[in-house]
């Protein structure tokens, strides 16, 4: 079956390989490029038609030339040494504003604006704020954290320090305090005073993240320290050419290398005992198996249980709303002191004060969807305008990318689709409170008249993408260094052969092709000890 179905691959694919990669998501790339280049037979498993997992472009609005990415769309975790090592043919580019925060103050319509310089920033902090205190404090603050970042970055794509060995690398008492003792949130509140500042900081916490900022268990923290770490600045960059072009690149540089890669493959089974695997898979053909060294599951750690026959871990549901837009034009602000093309050319905050953020989770968790949903927008098209086609580009449109919070798997389950469209009015209700004309005015149409507009829930991420509960990072985050069970890389399972490279491994979550990289090194360091033994 292999053979017929892989013809396009070009080469025999034999019955036994070195590695059998299970998932053609960005990690699973990362790690049969790494795996290939050394040397190593590689065959990768997709489910799916095409490779990239959630890092994917796609077409969403039938006749329009528009390509999207269309679940993950920003890049920061990334690290440089992939795209080096691995040769890609991948560029980001840098935002030139952080983000805009509208609001009103004494009945009037205002707003933060982030970025554009440090003069612009804190003339923005003293309109919204009155003084300059806020800013100094925001200074502090974010210094505090480049420096963590600049020293827990690079330790992404080492073997897992111990907590002690991390704590040393940070040097820094109040900032392991804060960032890894005690919850975010009574930094926040000790920092700052202004509702709308604190909101903005803590939304960094709660990407993805259903958690209050006083949570005990840290989890909030955990997603903060990912969110602030990357390449080193904690900067968020635009993919050029969308998500789906590094995906693209990855799957070439792999290819490239010799590593055969199956779509329309779906592993059904792992049977192992510690030193050498077999891999059942189902593809169109009927059921075939391979036979390997090492398995690689780019997976959630509930697949990879499933796969195994092993009990699965209690699942972590995800919390959030993905909605993706295409436009006639930006929208007209109702704070006529900031371009449009600024305010979404960052991250634009809506209802996402601080105590906005705290009751909008006490909702949630009591059971209801929230009654000022908070989310988050950007344009990507401002910033990379290549994923539009000419035509497009040169009437006007630009993409909106929106991600919603606090809104969790189980409030979907009654009516996933009613429920849907309900959050999704009042969440667009939230924008346009800010906004001097209605989104939907703005909207584009596809070619069958139809409003260009796509949301996706938790439920609809784990019915496309197999997200456990809709989580974006398959389970919760933990802090980057090593625990109990943890293994040397953090890849590690229960089978000694068998290896987690997807984002519910230590030091996962995001598009950043660490834990890939690290299962990569782990199947090799253990060839390579085997050899010498």
């Amino acid at each position: 079956m292999l053979p017929r179905t892989m013809a396009a691959d070009e080469g025999h694919v034999p019955g036994r390989f070195d590695a059998v990669i299970v998932g053609g998501g960005h990690n699973g790339l990362v790690a049969a490029a790494y795996l290939a280049r050394a040397g190593r037979s590689v065959l990768v498993l997709e489910r799916l038609g095409n490779t990239g997992g959630a890092a994917v472009s796609t077409r969403p609005f039938a006749g329009v030339d528009a390509r999207l990415s269309r679940y993950s769309y920003l890049v920061s975790l990334l690290p440089r040494k992939i795209v080096r090592d691995l040769g890609l043919d991948f560029r980001v580019r840098g935002r030139t504003v952080s983000s805009y925060t509208p609001a009103e103050r004494h009945g009037r319509p205002t707003g933060l604006l982030v970025g554009g310089g440090e003069r612009r920033t804190r003339e923005a902090f003293g309109r919204l704020t009155g003084s300059a205190r806020e800013y100094e404090s925001w200074q502090r603050f974010y210094g505090m954290t480049g420096r963590v970042a600049r020293q827990v970055f690079p330790t992404l794509t080492e073997p897992l320090p111990s907590r002690d060995e991390l704590r040393r690398r940070v040097d820094d008492e109040d900032a392991w305090r804060v960032l890894f003792e005690e919850p975010i949130g009574a930094a926040i509140e000790e920092n700052f005073t202004d509702d709308l500042v604190r909101g903005v900081v803590l939304t960094d916490a709660l990407i993805g993240t259903f958690a209050d900022a006083h949570d005990p268990s840290l989890r909030q923290n955990r997603c903060f320290l990912y969110h602030i770490i990357g390449g080193g600045t904690g900067a968020w960059d635009v993919p050029v050419g969308g998500m789906g072009a590094l995906t693209d690149a990855l799957a070439a540089a792999a290819r490239d290398a010799g590593a055969v890669l199956a779509t329309g493959h779906e592993a059904v089974r792992i049977e192992t005992d510690g030193r050498s695997a077999e891999v059942t898979y189902r593809d169109a053909d009927g059921e075939g198996t391979v036979s390997a060294r090492h398995v690689l599951v780019n997976a959630a750690p509930q697949e990879l249980a499933r796969l195994t026959g092993d009990s699965p871990p209690v699942p972590a549901e995800g919390a959030q709303l993905k909605v993706n837009m295409l436009l006639k034009r930006l929208p007209a602000l109702r704070d006529t002191a900031v371009d449009p093309r600024e305010a979404f050319a960052g991250t634009f905050h809506i209802a996402e004060g601080y105590e906005q953020l705290a009751a909008a989770h006490a909702q949630a968790a009591a059971g209801s969807l929230p009654e000022a949903p908070p989310s988050e927008i950007y344009c990507h098209s401002l910033t990379d305008p290549t994923i539009l086609g000419p035509d497009l580009v040169e009437q006007g449109y630009q993409t909106l990318t929106l991600f919603g919070l606090h809104t969790p798997a189980r409030l979907f389950e009654r009516d996933n689709e009613g429920v849907r469209e309900e959050l999704l009015k009042s969440t667009l209700a939230q924008l346009d409170a800010h906004l001097a004309e209605p989104l939907v005015d703005c909207l584009a149409t596809d070619a069958e008249g139809r409003p260009c507009i796509e949301a996706k829930s938790p439920l609809d991420l784990e019915r496309d993408l197999r997200l456990p509960g809709g989580n974006i990072f398959h389970r919760d985050l933990a802090f980057p260094y090593a625990q109990e069970g943890t293994g040397r890389w953090g890849v590690e399972t229960a089978h000694a052969n068998v290896l987690l490279c997807g984002a519910g491994a230590v030091r996962g979550g995001g598009v950043s092709g660490v834990p890939g990289h690290n299962a990569a090194m782990a199947a090799l360091e253990d060839v390579g000890e085997r050899a010498l033994g």
